[in-house]
C-alpha cells in the first residue's frame, strides 16, 4: 500500500468531506462525551488533557503552522502524524505502553465523533500498530489485612464515640474525621465501589429496611448492593452524628458522606483517607488505593465460590471479561489445595522411586 503522509492524500484516499470546523471543536467532543455518553468527570479531564497533549504535539513538530488548536486537531489525523505522536510519546516523554494506548484510544473515540458528524469515512487510528501492554493482575489486600484495621478503628464507630461528639469543637471534629475515615474504607471495602460512587451517594441511596445501596456507575446504571447488619448500622449511626454536628435534620438528596467542613467528599480526599488509613497497617505495604479495596472484595468473594456473574453485578462491570481478571487468585488457592492433597502431586510427584 502506498504510504499516505499528508492531510490532502489523506482526504483523497478515504474520501473525506471538506471540514467546516466553525461548529466543531474538540470541547464539542467533550460535551459529547459528558452529555450522551456520561463519562465521570475524571475520564472527561482525561480526554481533555489528551487532546490538548497531541495539539501541542503538532505545534511543537511543525505539522500545522495554524494557531488554532481545534483545526490543527481534527486536520491532522492522519495515519502518519498519529503515528508520530506514538513514537514521540516513547521515545522522547517515557511514556509506558499503558499510557500510549490511553492517548491513542482517546484519538481513536475523536475519530469516531467525527465520522458520526459525516466528517470523516474511517478512522485513521485504526491503521496505527499499538504497542502490546503487559497484562497486570490485580493487586488485592490480605483478609488479615483488613481484619487488622477493622479491630484497631473500632472504637471510633461505637456508640461511646459518638456521644462525644457534640457539635463542632475541636475535639469533636477530630472524633469526627475518625469516625469518617473509618467509614470510607468499610463502604468501599464492604461494597466493593469505585471512588466515583463513593462521591456520588446520598442519605437517600441507603435503604435501611431492605439493607441495600442503590449505586449510580458508569453511564447512569444503577445496581443494588446488599449491605450486612453492622455496616447498616454504623452508617446510620454516622448519620445521627452529623446531624448533631449541623443541629438539623438531613434530607434524603443531601451527601451521605461529608467532610469536616460540611461539603460531599471529593477525589483527593478520599485518596488521602484511604493512604492514611490503610498506612497504619503494618502488613499492608505496597499501593493504598480505593481501588484496590474494590480488588480485595472481588477477590474475596470468588475465593469463598461466588460465581463471576454474581461478581460482575456487584462491581457494576459491563462485560464478564473484566471480572475474569479476579480468578487468577483462585486458581493460586486451588494450586495450593491440589499441592497439598493430591498424593501424586506431593513430594513433586515422586512416588516409588
Amino acid at each position: 500500500m502506498r504510504k499516505i503522509s499528508t492531510v490532502q492524500e489523506y482526504n483523497d484516499h478515504f474520501g473525506v468531506e471538506t471540514l467546516h470546523l466553525a461548529e466543531l471543536s474538540a470541547q464539542d467532543y467533550i460535551n459529547y462525551i459528558s452529555s450522551v455518553r456520561r463519562y465521570s468527570e475524571r475520564t472527561q479531564e482525561i480526554y481533555s488533557e489528551v487532546l490538548k497533549d497531541f495539539c501541542e504535539f503538532l505545534k511543537a513538530s511543525g505539522f500545522v503552522a495554524d494557531d488554532s488548536a481545534d483545526e490543527a486537531l481534527v486536520e491532522s489525523l492522519t495515519p502518519s502524524v498519529i503515528r508520530s505522536y506514538e513514537v514521540g510519546l516513547i521515545t522522547h516523554e517515557g511514556d509506558g505502553s499503558r499510557t500510549v494506548n490511553l492517548h491513542l484510544s482517546v484519538l481513536s473515540g475523536f475519530c469516531k465523533y467525527l465520522i458520526k458528524k459525516g466528517l470523516l469515512k474511517s478512522n485513521p487510528v485504526s491503521l496505527v500498530t499499538r504497542p502490546k501492554v503487559e497484562k497486570r493482575l490485580p493487586v488485592f489486600y490480605r483478609e488479615e489485612s483488613m481484619d487488622e484495621y477493622f479491630k484497631g478503628t473500632q472504637p471510633y464507630a461505637s456508640e461511646e464515640n459518638a456521644s462525644l461528639i457534640t457539635g463542632r469543637d475541636k475535639t469533636s471534629l477530630e472524633l469526627y474525621s475518625k469516625r469518617l475515615s473509618r467509614l470510607i474504607v468499610s463502604i468501599l471495602y464492604s461494597a466493593g465501589i469505585r471512588r466515583s460512587e463513593l462521591i456520588a451517594l446520598n442519605i437517600g441511596s441507603v435503604d435501611f429496611g431492605r439493607k441495600v445501596l442503590k449505586v449510580k456507575g458508569k453511564g447512569d446504571k444503577m445496581r443494588e448492593i446488599p449491605l450486612v447488619l453492622s455496616l447498616c448500622e454504623e452508617i446510620s449511626l454516622y448519620l445521627r452524628v452529623v446531624e448533631t454536628m449541623d443541629s438539623r435534620e438531613r434530607t434524603s438528596d443531601e451527601p451521605l458522606l461529608v467532610t469536616p467542613n460540611g461539603g460531599r467528599l471529593y477525589s483527593v480526599f478520599v485518596d488521602r483517607v484511604i493512604k492514611s488509613e490503610l498506612g497504619k497497617v503494618g502488613s499492608i505495604t505496597g499501593r493504598k488505593s480505593p481501588h484496590v479495596l474494590r480488588h480485595t472484595l472481588a477477590t474475596e468473594l470468588l475465593n469463598e465460590g461466588a460465581d463471576l456473574n454474581s461478581i460482575k453485578e456487584l462491581l457494576g462491570h459491563s462485560s464478564l471479561a473484566a471480572t475474569q481478571v479476579y480468578t487468577h487468585n483462585s486458581i493460586e488457592k486451588l494450586k495450593k489445595v491440589y499441592f497439598n492433597a493430591h498424593p501424586r502431586a506431593k513430594d513433586g510427584g515422586n512416588h516409588g522411586d
